[in-house]
């Protein structure tokens, strides 16, 4: 192989890799839209429970620890921390990662929807 064909290999792996990142990064705003099925149960104003628990700090928080929420026992021992692959996994299926939860959403089977809320979750830490 050429140097030439080399180097147009390398940037053509470049351009993927760069674009996968960007990907993954989300975008906060559509993030936003796409949490508009989550407001109904969750809070990210503050430390308000609702149906579910607040969603404000979420990301590098404990699951089952939120202050004044009921969890249920799966989820107070799941020994989960809110990271962006945990939250991205359990957004996708709650019931498969954490079994016999309270949540009864089904999940975001998209995974730019699923980027883009953790991007939007993450945009709300102070």
């Amino acid at each position: 192989m050429t140097a030439r064909r080399l180097g147009v290999w390398i940037a053509a792996g470049l351009v993927v890799l760069g674009s996968s990142a960007a990907s993954a990064a989300g975008d906060p705003a559509k993030g936003e839209r796409v949490f508009a099925k989550c407001k109904i149960c969750h809070s990210v104003e503050g430390k308000k429970n609702k149906i579910g628990p607040y969603l404000d700090g979420v990301i590098g928080r404990k699951a089952g620890t939120a202050e004044g929420y009921h969890y249920s026992e799966a989820m107070k021992s799941s020994g989960i921390v809110w990271d962006e692959a945990n939250l991205d996994k359990y957004l996708a299926n709650p019931k498969q990662v954490v079994p016999h939860n309270k949540m009864a959403f089904i999940g975001l089977s998209k995974e730019a929807d699923r980027e883009n809320v953790i991007a939007y979750l993450k945009s709300l830490e102070k």
